[in-house]
């Protein structure tokens, strides 16, 4: 560092050849915070005391100055005053600076400063992809020409000016004038993130920051855990992982479009992230062909997300099921039952048996592939069919119930207009049955209360004989016992 900062210093005073010119430029030009290393050598070498007798002049004041009466004197203006009465050689216009002193507004205080109070340095900060370009700029609204300089986060010198100070050939110069200072550093690699100082060579120094933030794209992620192929209820474990991203980057599932959630992991290797997501999954037969992506998203990858997708292949037992092609079928007509199995292997072909049996006649009977057709069918051809379908995981079977219908079989309507237009035939005649029933069962209960409140007389004993008699006053002369003035009894049972 220090050689370099020799060699641009060397180059600037080229026509200077003494000592004393070269100190002159280096205070003319302000390079005490740009070349740090050149400074410090010419400290060293005007601070080199000849002899000992001006530094024990220099310790022998501080006791002339922190007497008995000074004694609560704080170190910081006991270091003034000694400067004070070591430079005292320097002329100050004390007149000037008691009158400043006093027109000095909010208290006893005067700050002395050097050069405008409005100049300050702007600065933005930037973020850059890794691999990209960054453009650095510093801005002074107001200069009184004085020189800008960049830095980089270590504090070495990249431009002073117009002058590159740093030997590398990623950095160059895009704009220099006493407003503005503008560097751009190409094929940015993650070392150069940092905090970068623009400086104003004022007095004192004014500078500003500006923090280079670079980006690393995530890795293509990558998914682990598939077993091809899977069985049904096998519980399986999905693992998506993506490295060197910076800052970490966010994993997402989805399955079949339709997003699901999964288990972030983060781990940090130096300045990038290792992101790692899990799904765990019972599989079954729905899950067949099903599609499962891992899609990566980043600030640096906004406009085309990364993301890998694996189809799952989940093997199970078939399942059957038979389909006939008629509804009511007839003697001689022709029917082709199909067997539809489902698994995975699909089974390479089905067993047609009857009644337990193999098939009776096999000239009628057709075997093709998962279908059975009836050229003809008669009343023989009654039965139950049944299909067999098998793979490596298991057989699945079916039954289908043949009954052949004579052929002048008046055949039920399925007609939805036929049934609704005998449905009000239907209603009518079961309300005229209902009101019947209704009316007879009144009648009836009316009927039999009369009846049992009116059951009906009997005569007594005394009575006797004159239920012949043609008129009440023979049956009272024939009554037996000649009562003829015996009124009749009758006695009532309710």
């Amino acid at each position: 560092m220090a050689s370099a900062e020799l060699s641009l210093f060397n180059a600037m005073s080229t026509g200077q050849a003494s000592f004393d010119e070269r100190l002159s430029l280096f205070k003319e030009s302000k390079l005490v915070h740009s070349l740090v290393n050149v400074g410090n050598l010419f400290k060293l070498f005007l601070t080199v005391p000849m002899n000992s007798a001006s530094c024990e002049r220099n310790f022998s004041c501080l006791r002339r100055l922190k007497t008995y009466m000074r004694n609560t004197m704080c170190q910081e203006r006991l270091s003034d005053i000694a400067v004070l009465n070591i430079e005292r050689t320097i002329h100050v216009d004390l007149d000037k600076t008691v009158n400043r002193f006093d027109a000095a507004p909010g208290g006893r205080r005067l700050a002395l400063h050097y050069g405008s109070q409005g100049q300050f340095p702007i600065t933005h900060n930037v973020t850059v992809a890794e691999g990209g370009t960054a453009d650095m700029t510093c801005r002074v609204d107001h200069n009184d020409n004085t020189s800008l300089q960049w830095s980089n986060p270590a504090q070495q010198t990249l431009f002073f000016g117009d002058k590159k100070a740093l030997r590398d050939n990623r950095i160059e110069l895009v704009r220099a004038s006493w407003q503005e200072l503008a560097i751009r550093i190409s094929e940015v690699a993650l070392t150069d993130e940092g905090q970068y100082t623009c400086s104003l060579f004022t007095m004192p120094v004014k500078t500003a920051k500006a923090f280079l933030t670079v980006l690393r794209v995530p890795e293509k992620p990558e998914i682990a855990g598939f077993t091809k192929p899977a069985k049904e209820g096998d519980q399986i474990t999905l693992t998506c992982v993506t490295s060197g991203s910076k800052p970490a980057a966010d994993i997402r599932w989805f399955r079949n479009e339709k997003e699901i959630q999964g288990a972030k992991e983060v781990n940090a290797s130096g300045k990038t992230f290792t992101v790692s997501s899990t799904l765990r999954l019972q599989v079954d037969r729905d899950d067949d062909g099903v599609a499962y992506t891992c899609r990566v998203e980043h600030v640096a990858l906004s406009s085309s997300p990364q993301q890998t997708t694996e189809v799952l292949e989940v093997h199970y037992p078939p399942f059957v099921d038979i389909t006939s092609s008629l509804t009511f079928p007839e003697e001689g007509e022709y029917l082709k039952l199909e067997c539809v199995s489902k698994g995975n292997p699909l089974p390479d072909s089905v067993l047609w048996t009857k009644d337990g049996g193999e098939l009776p006649d096999i000239d009628r009977m057709i075997v093709e592939g998962r279908e059975l057709t009836f050229t003809s069918l008669n009343k023989t051809d009654n039965g139950t069919y049944r299909c067999e379908a098998s793979n490596h995981l298991g057989t699945s079977r079916a039954e289908y119930m043949l009954f052949v219908y004579a052929k002048d079989f008046s055949i039920p309507s399925t007609d939805p207009n036929a049934l609704q237009q005998k449905g009000p035939d239907h209603a009518l005649i079961g309300g005229v049955v209902a009101v019947v029933v209704f009316i007879t069962l009144c009648l009836i209960i009316v009927l039999g209360r009369y009846l049992a409140r009116h059951k009906g007389t009997y005569l007594t004993h005394e009575a006797k004989g004159a239920e012949d008699a043609p008129d009440a006053d023979t049956a009272i002369i024939n009554a037996e016992g000649n009562q003829a003035h015996a009124a009749e009894k009758k006695e009532y049972f309710i």
